[in-house]
């Protein structure tokens, strides 16, 4: 898919996230069916949601192989993301230093913050098989899908949900 078709395709998703989140009130249906829909729009080989407990993010819905299930504040990936607040895209996983290899077919990454006022509640992790699958359209439109979630659950106490 050229990135313009990306483009495309994240500005028929972003809408479509909007009706399948806008009145559900659970957390873990609504990152699943985020979960799903970005997976079955780009066909990216691991998509899921990651949530803050303690000094861990645990791993929350998703789809995809199995994956790891603890990632310790400032590890990996998302560990860096939650850490630092910030979206992280990893052109090549195998160069990021702390790397955790959930998967050797894993070969590009961004990950995204998740917020529940200014505090990072979790982090969207997105694994592509190809090398450099990520880039500012990719962080623009997910920052976006994130957005519409923290949106959501503005109010609500997730560790009820």
């Amino acid at each position: 898919m050229t990135q313009l078709n990306r483009n495309e395709a994240y500005k028929t998703l972003l809408p479509q996230i909007e009706t399948l989140i806008g009145k559900e009130t659970d957390l873990t249906a609504n990152l699943a069916n985020v979960t799903a829909a970005i997976k079955q729009t780009f066909g990216f080989f691991w998509v899921g949601f990651y949530l803050v407990k303690g000094d861990e993010l645990v791993l929350g819905p998703f789809q995809g192989t199995v994956a790891c299930t603890r990632i310790k504040y400032g590890r990996g990936v998302c560990g860096t993301s939650w850490k630092e607040s910030r979206t992280i895209i990893v052109p090549d996983v195998h160069l990021f230093d702390g790397h955790i290899a959930c998967s050797s077919l894993s070969q590009s990454e961004i990950v995204i913050p998740v917020y529940q006022g200014d505090n990072v509640i979790g982090v969207l992790d997105i694994d592509s098989d190809r090398l450099a699958d990520f880039d500012e359209t990719d962080e623009r439109w997910l920052e976006e899908i994130c957005k519409l979630l923290s949106n959501r659950l503005m109010g609500s106490d997730i560790s009820r949900n």
